[in-house]
This record gives structure tokens, C-alpha cells and sequence, in this order.
């Protein structure tokens, strides 16, 4: 298969993945919201060094090694959603505190790079979307060079979107019109991680190739 149809036939499914809401957007959109664009676009970083990895992880033929062991993929299931139900406890607990529009100290700045890697390497769904994606386009024949390009391009997709993202979602305006409202959207955040991460607990029952 020619390189370009390899590429094509990749990002076709991986770019709408990306768009489309789900545990990192909410992540890149809370940091950026709450704690201004230097954690958001912390969170984008960490968010696109876990995709990074699944997509490598992808590339070794991590979905041969899930469905040889259940077990695993059981383990990976259970434990992604239990830690993004941590996380929505924590968020749903949280005090109410000032709005950090310049960025906090370098603790915290760790913490959202940390944060935004966590929520990405604790969703069982980025492993179902890159083991599916790359098992269907990539084979024993496909060149290394590829492959690496193909990394690469998926770290910088996620890069570029949630840096969109983190800078509308920080931006003064947006700041201003929902800086009101910050602790709401900690709890919304909250909410939303605690959802996916039970059903992500409810689902760990069924095949995670279904």
C-alpha cells in the first residue's frame, strides 16, 4: 500500500477521534479555564505525549498483546476508570479558589503537564482507537520510516488542537465571560471524568475489541 493511502486511510479515523469531546478535551478545557494558558497548554503537552505513546505502542502491536491477554486488558480497563472517577472526586470536592490566569509556580505547572498525560494513559478508549486503527493500515512490510512519520503526525495533531483549544478556552474574553463560574466548571469536569470512568467500569466486563 502506497505511503499516501497508508496516511490517508490512518487520519481519516484518527483527526475526527480527536475532535470529537472526550476525557482530554475536557482535561485541556479545565486547565485552561481554571488555571490560564500555561496549564492548558501543559495539559496539551501531556495530553500529546500519551498520544504519542499509545500510537507507538500501537506501531509494536499492542492490540495482538491485549487480546492474547485478557487479563491485561481487564487490568488497563479497571484501573483507567478508577482513576478518572479519582480525579472526578477530587475536582467535584475541590475548594473554590482564585482565578489563575498567569499560571501557577512550577509544582503546579508539572502537575498539569502530569494531569493531562494521566487522563490520555488512563482511557481504554485511545487503545481500542489505535490498535484498531493502525491493525487495519499497518503491516510486517510497512517501511520504519513510515511509522515514525506516522508517530510523529499523531503528536502533532493533538498538539494543534488542544493549543486551539487551551488558547480560546484562556483567553480573556472567554476568561472574563466564565470566570464567574470557575468552580462550576471544576465540578462539571468533575462530573464528566466520574461518568466516563464508571462506564468504563461497567464495560469492563465485555471484550475490549468489541
Amino acid at each position: 500500500m502506497p505511503p499516501a493511502v497508508v496516511l490517508a486511510s490512518v487520519f481519516a479515523i484518527f483527526i475526527p477521534a480527536l475532535i470529537l469531546p472526550g476525557p482530554d478535551f475536557i482535561a485541556v478545557v479545565r486547565s485552561s479555564m481554571t488555571r490560564g494558558t500555561t496549564a492548558g497548554l501543559l495539559t496539551t503537552l501531556g495530553v500529546s505525549t500519551g498520544l504519542g505513546i499509545y500510537a507507538t505502542l500501537g506501531l509494536l502491536g499492542l492490540s495482538t498483546v491485549l487480546i492474547k491477554f485478557e487479563w491485561l486488558a481487564w487490568s488497563i480497563r479497571v484501573a483507567g476508570g478508577a482513576y478518572l472517577i479519582y480525579l472526578g472526586v477530587r475536582l467535584l470536592l475541590a475548594k473554590p479558589e482564585s482565578m489563575e490566569i498567569a499560571g501557577g509556580g512550577s509544582g503546579r505547572q508539572r502537575n498539569a503537564f502530569l494531569f493531562g498525560l494521566g487522563v490520555t494513559l488512563t482511557n481504554p478508549k485511545a487503545i481500542v482507537l489505535f490498535a484498531s486503527v493502525f491493525a487495519t493500515s499497518v503491516t510486517a512490510s510497512t517501511p520504519g520510516w513510515l511509522m515514525g512519520l506516522m508517530v510523529a503526525l499523531v503528536v502533532a495533531s493533538g498538539v494543534v488542537w488542544y493549543t486551539i483549544v487551551s488558547l480560546f478556552m484562556s483567553s480573556a474574553p472567554v476568561i472574563r465571560s466564565f470566570g464567574h463560574v470557575r468552580h462550576r466548571i471544576e465540578r462539571a469536569a468533575g462530573a464528566c471524568f466520574v461518568l466516563i470512568g464508571g462506564r468504563i467500569l461497567m464495560d469492563s466486563r465485555t471484550p475490549l475489541t468489541s
